[in-house]
């Protein structure tokens, strides 16, 4: 294990903001029909509340890992996806909803 650093306030070295470029490694970029989507995935420890999954409509319970995907963009309609549920997208059926008495084939 290296020794921490401490700088005095004086000398402590400049960050420069235009030349250091952010990288998130888990932040990638996937088009298909719809356009370009951005997609992050997150690790268990930063899920920290329970969100609903678009694909399967089912609940992503706390620090689970998962899928936050959103048109290039369009942030505000970010959605958390399950990491399966995600993949799967463009393989789903549209759901059909049947009366009770309605024959399942």
């Amino acid at each position: 294990m290296s020794p921490r650093k401490n700088y005095p306030k004086n000398r402590r070295p400049k960050d420069n903001d235009d030349e250091r470029e952010v990288s998130l490694s888990s932040q990638s970029f996937e088009e298909d029909e719809n356009g370009l989507w951005i997609v992050r995935k997150l690790t268990g420890s930063s899920a920290n509340k329970p969100y609903r999954c678009p694909g399967c409509d089912q609940v992503i319970p706390m620090a689970t890992p998962h899928t936050v995907a959103w048109l290039d963009g369009d942030e505000d309609n970010r959605r958390h996806w399950h990491n399966a549920c995600w993949t799967k997208r463009n393989n789903r059926r549209p759901r059909t909803e049947r009366t009770r008495n309605a024959p399942r084939y």
